[in-house]
């Protein structure tokens, strides 16, 4: 088993909570999870896999999810729908914080573990904030790996509406834990690999597991309103210069593969890899051939 250092670091007045894995010397890897979703979507196997490949492996929590600081119950400001169609239409709107501030976050995170450069991994939202990462940060970007994301580009073809829905909506946060899990484990189906779904009983025991390591619904508004502030990144991608790798499911609703697209398109040299019968999930069935286009990417760059 791969030994695992677990710790705090201050981002301003944010608490954001990390584990780190592999030898020290070996080359950082920062991996930057979605909306909503806690460090332990990077499933502990799949980071070993890469600690096995000789790299430190560096999974957190963003603010408002997981061990990181909450900024309280509170939901996001304004209504959805008008927020969602200014988006769609290239116009950021406001939020309590954005991208920008949450790719200080993981800059802050280097800067506690002493690290002046990593490799960039990031899923979904966390694609989105490594995209802004790698640009206002190039020094300290060895490369970037960016999965199932977008660039928000406007007029990108937008989320399936029962996609969108499973992910920002549910039952009440009073909810008996049932419950609570019951739509967790629908969500996951309606967003997940459909050539790759994973065992009822273990997507049940992960979801049972990040319930009781901390259910926190009221950060989803507020991270999915730092993407409609920051807007289009497409401004962000033309700065790029790390080694990239754009990877994306044919079969994501959530994310359509037009946005990875958009973005491998906008970064320069950009390599786009494209997986039939992935959805908006990590199929352990593909961690080999993920892994794989990652640590080629990684190469390049070293």
């Amino acid at each position: 088993m791969v030994e695992m250092r677990t710790g705090i670091a201050r981002s301003g007045d944010l608490e954001i909570y990390y584990e780190d894995m592999g030898d020290p010397a070996d080359p950082p890897v920062l991996l930057v999870m979605g909306l909503g979703a806690q460090l332990l979507l990077w499933r502990t196997g799949f980071c070993e896999k890469l600690v096995a490949d000789g790299l430190r492996v560096i999974r957190y929590d963003n603010r408002d999810v997981g061990l990181s600081s909450k900024l309280g119950r509170a939901q996001g400001r304004g209504q959805l729908v008008p927020r969602m169609a200014r988006f769609w239409l290239g116009k950021p709107s406001t939020g309590v914080y954005t991208l920008e501030d949450m790719a200080d976050d993981a800059a802050a995170l280097l800067d506690h573990l002493g690290i002046d450069r990593a490799h960039v991994v990031g899923a979904s939202m966390g694609g989105m904030i490594a995209q802004v990462f790698a640009a206002r940060f190039a020094a300290r970007t060895r490369s970037l790996a960016i999965i199932f994301s977008s660039n928000n580009q406007r007029f990108l073809p937008p989320p399936a509406p029962r996609a969108l829905l499973a992910l920002l909506t549910g039952p009440s946060p009073n909810s008996p834990r049932d419950v609570i899990i019951d739509n967790a484990v629908r969500a996951s189906r309606i967003i997940g690999s459909p050539r790759y779904p994973a065992p009822e009983a273990q997507l049940r025991a992960n979801l049972i597991e990040a319930y009781e390591r901390s259910y926190y619904p009221w950060g989803v508004a507020r991270q999915f309103g730092a993407i409609l502030a920051s807007g289009s990144l497409h401004a962000y991608d033309r700065l790029i210069t790390a080694p990239t790798v754009v990877i994306h499911g044919l079969a994501d609703k959530l994310m359509r593969p037009a946005g990875g697209r958009a973005i491998a398109r906008a970064i320069d040299q950009a390599r786009l890899v494209l997986f039939d019968g992935m959805g908006h999930d990590l199929p352990e069935e593909l961690w080999d051939p993920l892994i794989s286009e990652l640590t080629t990417t990684f190469a390049t760059a070293e």
